[in-house]
C-alpha cells in the first residue's frame, strides 16, 4: 500500500493501539489543595483534544507533537513527542497537572514525572462511553465542571443515537485496514472494533489476541469481507489499487472500499463520532448493494 509506513507513523503518533489496559483512570498524586488546575500539560494529541473539548483549553501551558487539533492548540508549547518528553521544558512551564494516556504514555515517562514532584492523572478509553467519562474528569480537575459535563452528554447522545439506528441492522463482515504490506488490522479488544459492532458490522479479526495484529494477504481473502475500511488520510485513495487484483473477495468485486481518516477514528477524542458515523454510513452503503 503506498504511502503505508507515514500511515502507521500517523495512527501511532494519533493514537491507534489503544487499550493496553482496562483500570479506571487513576490520579497518581493527592489532589492539590489549592483548588482547580491552572497550568496543564498534555501528553497525547487526544488528550490535548479532550482538554480543549472541556473547556480548559485556557489552562494548557504544554502539549506533545501532533497535538494539532483544534487550531489552537498549535500554538502550545512542545515539550516532546508521545514517547520522549523534555524535562527541562516541563520544569521551565511549572505544571500543576499533567494529563497522561494509562495505555499509552510510557510508564517511564510517568514515574519521572512523579518523582520530579509532578502530579500526573492517567486517562484511559477503552470503551466509547468512556470519552464521555474523561472529559467529566478534566472537567473536574480544571474547574470546567459544567461545560464538560454538557459536551459529555452531548457525545453520549449522538452514541445512542447511532446505536438505535443500527441496533436492528444486518451484520457486514469487515475487514479494518490500518496498513498493507505488511497488513496491520484491529482485534475485538480495539476501540474501533466496537465502533464497527456499533454500525452493525462484524470485524472479521476480533477473535486475534493483542490490538493491532499483523494478518496476512491471504488470510484476508479466506476470510471474504463484505466491506473493507482502511485508515486513510484524506483524499488519498492509493490503498485500493492494492485491491484491484483480488475481485474474489466480496468486498472487491462490489466496490465496497471505504477511507476514514485516522484523525477522526483512531483519536480517541469527541471528534471520534465523526469516525463512527462514516464507518455506519459505509456499512449501510454495503447493504443497499446486496
Amino acid at each position: 500500500m503506498a504511502g503505508s509506513t507515514d500511515a502507521v507513523r500517523i495512527l501511532l503518533a494519533a493514537g491507534l493501539f489503544l487499550i493496553a489496559g482496562c483500570q479506571p483512570p487513576g490520579d497518581s498524586l493527592p489532589r492539590r489543595a489549592g483548588g482547580p488546575a491552572e497550568r496543564v500539560i498534555s501528553l497525547a494529541p487526544h488528550i490535548t483534544e479532550l482538554v480543549y473539548a472541556a473547556g480548559a483549553g485556557d489552562r494548557l501551558v504544554g502539549v506533545v507533537d501532533y497535538s494539532d487539533y483544534p487550531v489552537e492548540a498549535r500554538d502550545v508549547p512542545r515539550i516532546g513527542d508521545s514517547f520522549r518528553i523534555d524535562y527541562e521544558a516541563v520544569n521551565i512551564l511549572q505544571p500543576d497537572l499533567v494529563l497522561a494516556w494509562q495505555s499509552g504514555s510510557p510508564d517511564a515517562i510517568v514515574v519521572r514525572l512523579q518523582e520530579l514532584g509532578y502530579r500526573v492523572v492517567e486517562l484511559e478509553a477503552s470503551a466509547l462511553d468512556d470519552i464521555a467519562a474523561d472529559l467529566q474528569t478534566i472537567g473536574e480537575l480544571t474547574g470546567t465542571g459544567k461545560i464538560a459535563a454538557q459536551r459529555a452528554a452531548e457525545f453520549r447522545a449522538q452514541l445512542e443515537k447511532l446505536r438505535g439506528k443500527y441496533a436492528d441492522a444486518r451484520l457486514v463482515r469487515v475487514f479494518y485496514q490500518i496498513a498493507a504490506e505488511p497488513y496491520f488490522t484491529i482485534t475485538g479488544s480495539h476501540t474501533i472494533s466496537t465502533a464497527i459492532d456499533m454500525c452493525g458490522g462484524e470485524n472479521v479479526f476480533a477473535g486475534m489476541s493483542g490490538l493491532a495484529p499483523s494478518v496476512t494477504l491471504e488470510s484476508v481473502i479466506a476470510k471474504n469481507p463484505e466491506a473493507i475500511i482502511a485508515s486513510a488520510v484524506s483524499g488519498d485513495e492509493s490503498w485500493k489499487r492494492g485491491w484491484q487484483d483480488w475481485d474474489s473477495v466480496e468486498a472487491v468485486a462490489r466496490e465496497n472500499l471505504y477511507s476514514i481518516d485516522p484523525d477522526l477514528i483512531s483519536r480517541p477524542g469527541p471528534r471520534i463520532i465523526e469516525g463512527v458515523a462514516q464507518i455506519c454510513a459505509a456499512l449501510e452503503e454495503t447493504r443497499g448493494k446486496r
